[in-house]
């Protein structure tokens, strides 16, 4: 066999050393489950033979669907043993949306987790004409489907170890014939202003970025990690199964997506990644906590949190800090830090990193303040992710770092970020033009993002390139870096900013219905619905006052000072995937909305009191529906004149 080029000769190669070591932990039935790496190899070898025997060869495709789950994972290492190509799919994604995937990537064979994916499956007919062959993993609700297309994993890997008992040099041929230049994964963008297009991603792309990124944060067999964002998201895809496989570390499964958090603070990872949303979410329930605290333990929070945003950061990076701060920290630390790094399961957080979209640099600083080593890394699917690292002691709230190990970068004239590296993607599948887009003539990678390097050479993500305006007056006008200044407040799910050739910025704004109702119970108000809690008088003061902070904020930065939020709305409803407004990696669709809500941003900028919209919107059980409302319109006063907000911070 020839040097560890692919994964799975990286996976036979690592069995010497870290065989009887835990691979994959799995909570089923509230019972955690362990696969050592012989064991889960064996899984992997088995489910290998099991789709030769259904016909699976190189340069196919094999998409996965579903939670999670060690098996499914398997099933990604499977396919690449036997030179076919994985392809995970979203697994909240709706049959349409599935269809599109399965039918563009001409997949032959699925594996599903459940009765629910297979349904989506189903569903999806026409629009995947290649779909031959369904297989499930979790029985349960399947027994009465028709089984001449269908079959279990459980069965799959039965045929497989018996294929493997009469040929057992089956699969190890097949993982020999593997180059690092062969695709090893297509992955499918979350398609933010149109289709989404398929990344193809070598062994050659993933395996050199995995392998640095381990090397830059000292990672090994003794970290251990909670996988449980979507298996078809390049982060996922990178941290808990690449990184995993170099390395050796453990990758804990959550038991569904409801009981992540209790399950995060069971396992307490090592090594932690998360979207802005998450963090957001953790914050917003220390807040709920926080309010329901008596008076006491609410006046000693507030006097610790004051203390770790003064010292906590410089403590955290090795900056000299005055004896006294340091003792009342450790203080904090016994008290209030510790125990709340608890709650939220971070306790043994080594080192930690933020993706997906930019963090809004409260919401960063808090944490760091903590003393959790929280670092953001600003990546794409089409670089394998790593772009640019945040090392050790270099952390600053407004950058991302300079360029990750291996990755050049530099500014085009426009100010987009150009990158070139050995993360480089291939090409888009079955899309050359705009693989020509993408990237230039000499290999250089278009990432569509605005920014710039600070002196000491550090990228500053300014927004997306195509999103970066000015006001009619001049004013520049960046919608992200707004969004997430609001998205801090705990108050505030989401939020979409205009402003782009107007005479001044405006935004809607999701409520975060558990923080809000929560707020709202203790002050007696009743509500019935999410519409009607959104359209309280008393809510719409509570998210004034943040925008008044925000815009606060904003006067005090020269580049922005002219895009203070002058006027906003509370929707009636909440941005979804499903209706088409979030991508399922919860990027705003910013265009789409501004579409769908024409009525409502017409309103704002003609100076109307109130603005009418009607909404078609998708519920959870897929039925269609309609929401029709009579929105009032917010207007602010000049940056500076900051309310006051009655919630714990």
């Amino acid at each position: 066999m020839s040097a560890a080029d692919t994964f799975p000769k990286l996976l036979d190669a690592a069995m010497a050393r870290r065989a009887g070591r835990p691979a994959f932990r799995e909570k089923r039935l509230g019972i955690w489950q362990t696969w050592t790496w012989r064991e889960w190899r064996d899984d992997v070898h088995a489910i290998a033979a099991g789709l030769h025997g259904l016909g699976l060869g190189r340069g196919q495709t094999l998409a996965i669907v579903g939670d999670n789950r060690p098996l499914l994972y398997g099933a990604i290492c499977a396919a690449q043993c036997l030179g076919a190509i994985p392809v995970p799919v979203y697994q909240d994604a709706v049959a349409e949306e599935m269809g599109f995937v399965l039918g563009h990537g001409e997949a032959r064979i699925a594996i599903a987790e459940d009765q629910e994916q297979v349904d989506k499956l189903i569903a999806v007919g026409a629009r995947a004409p290649a779909l031959e062959r369904i297989v499930y993993d979790d029985p349960r609700g399947l027994r009465d489907y028709d089984h001449a297309r269908i079959g279990s994993l459980a069965s799959l890997m039965e045929a497989g170890r018996a294929a493997l008992a009469r040929d057992p040099a089956l699969v190890e041929r097949e993982i020999a014939l593997g180059e690092g230049g062969d695709v090893a994964v297509m992955l499918y963008t979350s398609g933010t202003t149109g289709q989404p297009k398929g990344v193809m991603l070598t062994y050659d792309n993933v395996l050199t970025t995995c392998a640095n990124a381990v090397a830059f944060d000292r990672l090994g067999e003794a970290d251990e990690i909670l996988a449980y964002l979507p298996m078809a998201w390049v982060g996922d895809h990178v941290f808990s199964y690449g990184e995993a496989l170099i390395s050796g570390f453990c990758v804990a499964c959550p038991e569904s997506g409801a009981t992540v958090m209790n399950d995060l603070k069971e396992i307490g990872p090592t090594f932690f990644f998360a979207p802005p949303r998450i963090f957001e979410n953790l914050l917003t329930q220390v807040t709920i906590r926080m309010e329901d605290a008596s008076a006491p333990k609410r006046a000693m929070y507030r006097f610790f949190m004051d203390h770790a945003r003064r010292v906590g950061i410089d403590i955290l990076d090795g900056r000299p800090v005055g004896a006294a701060d340091r003792l009342l920290y450790r203080l904090g630390e016994w008290l209030v830090y510790a125990p709340l790094k608890n709650v939220l399961g971070l306790g043994r957080m080594r080192v930690g990193y933020t993706a997906g979209e930019a963090i809004g640099p409260d919401l960063f600083a808090f944490y760091r303040s903590l003393g959790l080593n929280l670092k953001q890394l600003y990546g794409m699917t089409e670089a394998s992710v790593f772009i640019c690292l945040q090392p050790d002691g270099q952390i600053k709230v407004d950058t991302v770092g300079p360029a990750a190990p291996g990755v050049e970068i530099r500014l085009a004239d426009s100010g987009e970020v150009l990158v070139r590296s050995p993360g480089v993607f291939k090409l888009y599948y079955k899309n050359e033009d705009a693989t020509r887009d993408a990237k230039t003539a000499d290999g250089w990678l278009r990432t569509g993002d605005a920014g710039i390097f600070d002196a000491d050479g550090h990228l500053r993500i300014v927004d997306r390139a195509k999103d970066v305006g000015r006001l009619t007056g001049g004013a520049l006008f960046a919608p992200k870096y707004i969004e997430n200044k609001l998205k801090f407040f705990a108050y505030v799910r989401e939020a979409v900013a205009f402003g782009a050739d107007r005479d001044f910025a405006s935004a809607f704004v999701n409520i975060d219905l558990e923080a809000v109702g929560n707020w709202a119970e203790r002050r007696g108000i009743a509500y019935a619905s999410y519409q009607e809690l959104a359209a309280r008088p008393e809510v719409l003061d509570l998210v004034a006052d943040c925008v008044a902070r925000v815009n606060a904020d904003l006067a005090a930065d020269p580049a922005l000072a002219g895009s203070a939020i002058r006027r906003f709305i509370v929707l009636h409803k909440e941005l979804d995937a499903d209706d088409g407004e979030l991508t399922r990696t919860r990027k705003v669709r910013r265009g789409f909305i501004a579409e769908r809500y024409a009525p409502l941003v017409e309103a704002i900028y003609a100076g109307e009191a109130r603005g009418r919209i009607a909404t078609d919107v998708t519920f959870e059980d897929g039925r269609k529906g309609r929401i029709e409302a009579d929105l009032e319109v917010r207007d602010m006063p000049a940056a500076g004149a900051v309310g006051r907000r009655e919630a714990a911070e």
